[in-house]
């Protein structure tokens, strides 16, 4: 699909938690962001820490979301559009699987978007409370 994937990271961040949890958030988030965009568009990954927090954005160019539907797609089942849906295969869990599991680890999980300019989800986790 000719679609351009980077990762911006400057430093390694630790979080406590289920590892392979943790990794369905970001599989999730990247899958949505590379499905709802067309070819020769981009996704972007973005790991930093912040004020305590290790900080997730997946951003990408891809058709957006309108902003009446914007605070509805983290709901079970919930679709933006069922025949986009339909072209890419969604069954709407994905998203509220990512907040379930946000929440399960003390994280906090958003988006921001709008139709034809792309979408931004962005997972703020609790770092690792260094071991003394």
């Amino acid at each position: 699909r000719h679609i351009a994937l980077t990762c911006a990271a400057d430093q390694p961040v630790c979080v406590q938690g289920d590892r392979w949890r943790i990794k369905q958030v970001i599989v999730n988030l990247l899958d949505n962001a590379i499905k709802y965009t067309p070819a020769q568009g981009r996704v972007l990954v973005r790991v930093k820490s912040v004020n305590g927090h290790a900080v997730l954005a997946v951003e990408d160019s891809g058709i957006g979301i309108p902003p009446e539907a914007l605070p509805h797609v983290f709901e079970r089942f919930y679709r933006v559009d069922k025949t986009r849906s339909a072209e890419a295969e969604s069954a709407g869990l994905g998203l509220a699987i990512v907040k379930s599991i946000c929440a399960a680890h003390g994280a906090e999980v958003e988006a921001a978007s709008a139709p034809n300019a792309g979408s931004r989800f962005t997972v703020r986790l609790p770092l690792q409370k260094p071991t003394n």
